[in-house]
């Protein structure tokens, strides 16, 4: 027969985890581990980290109509700081507009204007279908012409797949060759994969952004982005309402049937 000393003895504990003065007595002596450390502070901070950078970027992505028209809300100085920001950005952008259309290649021109041109910076080809129902194609040469609008600094062209690859399937248009340095960095054929007939120019902004094109800070990434955001938010909003409105009514109707 062993030693009682010896044998374990059961300590009644209700919960290993409460501050209790008792399980401060056994934490000391080992019988249960030490209290985990409580996540709440490292929550609160991150939530005001989250808050300080937020008011930090208020004011990214606003025109300089938009800030103007924050004059009364925000502190003068650093509003000032922000529209120099916002003026010396679209000057430099405006000294790079070398494009701000779509070129129209043919064969004989694609060397020179797309794999020799990309030595000075990135070059977007579009390459259309010859039919007419091709339904994705439209709706890149539309987004081809208000990307080129939009970012004159970069070189959009476009050439008819068949004309510019002999045989080349229609199916597989569009398809978007990106050129740098000589060579095809990226390739997207169709539109599947981002978005299919359903895309719209923050696809485009994204593949500017990954192939090195725009900074994801630029600020014509960063409104529309924001713009798509709020009407987020509205949409859900009025759905929440609809759906609250619907509640409600569905529960008259019940207190109705009560009454019958």
């Amino acid at each position: 027969m062993s030693n009682p000393l010896e044998q374990r003895i059961n300590v009644p504990i209700d919960d290993p985890n409460a501050d209790t003065e008792w399980n401060d007595i056994l934490r000391k002596h080992g019988v249960i581990p030490e209290k985990p450390p409580s996540p709440t502070p490292m929550i609160e901070e991150a939530i005001l980290e989250g808050r300080r950078l937020a008011h930090e970027n208020r004011l990214e992505g606003k025109d300089l109509d938009e800030l103007d028209e924050l004059e009364d809300d925000e502190d003068e100085a650093f509003l000032e700081q922000y529209r120099q920001k916002r003026m010396a950005e679209l000057n430099s952008l405006q000294k790079k507009a070398l494009h701000g259309s779509v070129y129209p290649l043919s064969k004989p021109e694609y060397q020179r204007e797309v794999t020799d041109a990309s030595q000075n910076g990135p070059v977007f080809v579009n390459l259309t279908s010859s039919m007419g129902n091709n339904v994705e194609s439209r709706v890149l040469t539309e987004l081809w012409r208000q990307a080129a609008r939009e970012y004159g600094e970069i070189k959009f062209c476009e050439i008819r797949a068949s004309q510019a690859i002999e045989n080349y399937p229609d199916r597989n248009c569009p398809t978007i060759l990106v050129y740098n340095k000589g060579d095809i960095v990226k390739q997207i054929v169709t539109l599947a994969t981002i978005g299919g007939v359903r895309t719209t120019m923050q696809q485009i902004d994204n593949l500017l952004v990954e192939v090195g094109a725009v900074p994801d800070s630029d600020m014509r990434i960063v409104k529309r982005r924001q713009a798509a955001e709020d009407a987020e938010e509205e949409r859900l909003a009025g759905k929440s309402i609809k759906t609250g409105t619907a509640g409600r009514s569905r529960n008259v109707d019940s207190e109705d049937d009560d009454w019958d």
